[in-house]
């Protein structure tokens, strides 16, 4: 039996997420699984690099599965099999002990924001139609890069066995006009933090809080002081780094 990643991409519109659910719930692994079984007519467990909310893209996203031997044009039958909104990028043989979740050594994660009515950012950038302070959202956002203990950005309620993690990137940038991508990298994350932390540092930028707020909030570690968390549509999963990839 060998072990293969499988590089793919997706666009979570109308997913509710990567992992299969039960009942009729339309899932990107579910998808995934549907089509490996329809072309190599067997079925094949597949284990993803992470779990993406309802709503959630994916740029980048890797999975691992265990087959005797890869068919022939594999990546071309799999996309055939493959709806429009998922496609499947590489292939390539592993260690058979490789992880696609585990051995995962950091996630780069953008979410995008544009503040001019634009109906083709619709579904896929979050509208905020007020002035920002980038430099102070940038402020905030670097005092992420000390900080270790997430408890304020965590979804309520979570099987997260700890709250730590070590984000080493934190930005804001104007990409275009009226457009901002905001991108965090970190060795792990929480249920809903990227869109905790966006929607924490947007409070900032618009003034309705201080980044001595902000700094306030991570030390309090409730989710409660924190801001809303952001639309869904507009996070994307940009880049999973392995040490062998």
């Amino acid at each position: 039996m060998k072990r293969y990643f499988l590089e793919i991409a997706y666009n979570g519109s109308n997913f509710h997420g990567w992992q299969v659910q039960k009942g009729d719930i339309r899932t990107v692994q579910g998808e995934l699984d549907k089509a490996l079984f329809l072309f190599l007519r067997q079925k094949i467990t597949t284990l993803g690099c992470g779990r993406t909310d309802t709503g959630v893209h994916a740029k980048q996203f890797f999975l691992h599965f265990d087959i005797e031997e890869l068919p022939t044009n594999f990546l071309y039958s799999l996309n055939g099999a493959l709806p429009k909104d998922i496609v499947a990028y590489n292939v390539v043989e592993v260690d058979k002990h490789a992880h696609a979740r585990f051995d995962a050594t950091a996630r780069t994660y953008e979410y995008y924001v544009h503040q001019r009515k634009n109906p083709f950012h619709r579904g896929l950038s979050y509208f905020v139609p007020k002035s920002l302070d980038i430099d102070l959202m940038n402020e905030a956002s670097s005092v992420l890069l000390n900080t270790d203990d997430f408890t304020s950005f965590s979804k309520l309620h979570s099987d997260a066995f700890t709250n730590l993690c070590d984000v080493s990137k934190a930005k804001w940038t104007l990409i275009e006009q009226d457009k901002l991508i905001f991108e965090i990298r970190a060795n792990r994350f929480l249920r809903n933090m990227v869109r905790a932390v966006v929607g924490t540092t947007l409070e900032v930028g618009m003034g309705k809080i201080t980044v001595n707020d902000f700094k306030d909030i991570i030390e309090k570690k409730d989710r409660g002081e924190a801001g809303k968390s952001v639309d869904g549509g507009a996070l994307f999963l940009s880049k999973v780094d392995y040490p062998y990839l």
